[in-house]
């Protein structure tokens, strides 16, 4: 498979989204994949990260733009440094010069549909990660691996009807090191012995330190702390010197030590962000600050759960709150021990493992056609289901239908495949050959297919038609009007609606 990531890190952004996105990459590589990441060279980015991990990276310029945005916004729009509309004509162009994309993965608070769509003609299907449900998305495959106290119908509206919404920490994007460091993990006894600081990759309010102050005011010298901070923490060299003046503290930066860290840690002292999941699968308990709004939610669901204490955002949590929570739970060990098991139970740190495995699922297997088919396909055309959507609605007697057939395999500008998947046969395409065109007539195999069966068929034929007829540039549909359903399987298989007929052009880089 040939996957293709586009997410960001910045002063802003965090590192978040990156390292979840090179969780599901590390695995995508193991399974034979060819992952690339396209990331926009914004300030205080950690791009640098995704060549160490061994990635290849396109990086999208800066511009004057980025220098321009004030206040996050509602739609987090300044995440992006440029516009949407900018953002999607420098992707597209990078996609015009690849090799067609199996997955193109989205893990972005400002992407929405309107980018989607501008993408979606050079790739094959979409994967959008999300934690907001605040806007509507084209995509195949949605993940929010999150828990709210309510996630029923939360993609309700704001992803097609075809798509295949994952959701919940089973999902949880974790690297394979903490599913090793699970089965290796003893009991927790909930006595604090070793505290883990960690407030993300930037942590630009410095409640690094601020945890530092409120655990020396505790006066525990007997208490490990271990640190960490990510290179582009800005208040790095503040932390250090903290650090350096207390013996039972230990500080590591952008480390590749964190399964080895939390396992031995007994309590942390964190953000709400993506480091959640790591400590869930390990059974560490939480002392939470939530450090950007979209944490709120997640850290207040996991606190309903039992897993966690939440002490609200950074802006109203002082140094003296934070050592009041510290002394209140080293004096409660069977408090630590349930949060323990209940954030065990939400993920077992194979959720990547669970995505590849749907992400890899074999596509529809195309085959031109045989005498063998005639009277299967007879039976399908003239079917009511299908006639329902075809131009030509009656039925066609089998001596027609018969003649018409054995002509059609004949022709050398004609070409009829049927679709199968493991169930079986599921959908018939025709092309109609003319020069550097083709015209496609297409039906499922009436029954009731799997949703999104229709537009993976379109899909399907398009890239066996640039594989085996290079010459054909552009596929034309004609579809009725009325037919609705027909009309969204077309755009969302990649055509484009020109005038009373909808086009796709072939992309054979």
């Amino acid at each position: 498979m040939k996957i293709l990531i586009r997410t960001d890190s910045s002063e802003n952004i965090g590192t978040g989204h990156l390292m979840r996105c090179l969780a599901l990459a590390n695995e995508l590589k193991n399974r034979g994949a060819d992952v690339t990441f396209i990331a926009r060279d914004l300030r205080g980015n950690s791009n640098w990260i995704v060549e160490e991990f061994g990635f290849p990276l396109w990086q999208l310029p800066a511009h004057v733009e980025e220098n321009q945005v004030g206040e996050l916004d509602e739609d987090y729009s300044s995440w992006l440094g440029v516009s949407k509309g900018t953002d999607a004509l420098e992707t597209v162009q990078l996609l015009k010069n690849a090799a067609y994309l199996d997955w193109l993965i989205v893990d972005h608070y400002a992407l929405d549909r309107s980018w989607e769509e501008e993408v979606r003609p050079y790739v094959r299907k979409i994967m959008v990660i999300d934690d907001l449900a605040n806007r509507a998305h084209d995509c195949d495959l949605l993940l929010d691996q999150n828990v709210l106290r309510d996630n029923t119908g939360r993609y309700t509206g704001l992803v097609p009807q075809d798509c295949q919404i994952l959701l919940g920490p089973k999902y949880a994007l974790l690297r394979q090191e903490f599913s090793e460091a699970r089965k290796k993990l003893g009991p927790r006894s909930g006595n604090v012995k070793r505290v883990l600081v960690f407030f993300g990759g930037i942590d630009s309010s410095n409640q690094t330190l601020r945890a530092l102050q409120a655990l020396e005011r505790m006066g525990c010298p007997d208490i490990a702390v271990d640190v960490v901070v990510g290179a582009k923490n800005p208040n790095r060299k503040s932390i250090e010197s903290f650090c350096s003046k207390n013996t039972n503290i230990n500080i590591y930066c952008q480390t590749k030590e964190m399964p080895k860290l939390i396992s031995e840690a007994d309590l942390a002292i964190c953000a709400g962000g993506t480091t959640t999941w790591e400590r869930c699968c390990l059974g560490l308990p939480g002392l939470v600050i939530s450090v950007a709004e979209n944490q709120e939610a997640i850290a207040k669901g996991l606190a309903a759960r039992g897993c966690q204490l939440y002490l609200g955002p950074e802006s109203e949590v002082s140094v003296e709150a934070i050592q009041y929570a510290l002394e209140t739970l080293r004096r409660s060990p069977e408090t630590l021990e349930s949060f323990s098991r209940e954030s065990m139970q939400l993920t077992d740190g194979l959720g990547v493992k669970r995505i590849v495995q749907l992400m890899a699922q074999p596509d529809l297997m195309l085959r031109r056609a045989t005498m063998n088919d005639c009277e299967s396909i007879y039976r399908w055309r003239n079917d009511e289901e299908t006639r329902r959507h075809i131009f030509d609605s009656t039925v066609i007697p089998f001596e027609d239908h018969q003649r018409w057939f054995e002509n059609s395999l004949k022709n050398p500008d004609q070409v009829l495949l049927v679709a199968e998947a493991t169930s079986g046969p599921v959908g018939v395409l025709r092309y109609d050959l003319k020069g550097e065109s083709a015209t496609i007539s297409v039906y499922l195999v009436p029954g009731g297919q799997p949703p999104g069966t229709g537009p993976q068929l379109i899909r399907s034929g398009s890239e066996w038609l640039r594989q085996n007829y290079p010459q054909v540039l552009r596929i034309f549909a004609e579809i009725l009007p009325e037919n609705i359903a027909s009309q969204k399987a077309f755009k969302k298989a990649g055509y484009i609606k020109n005038h009373l007929t909808y086009v796709q052009e072939l992309n054979h880089a």
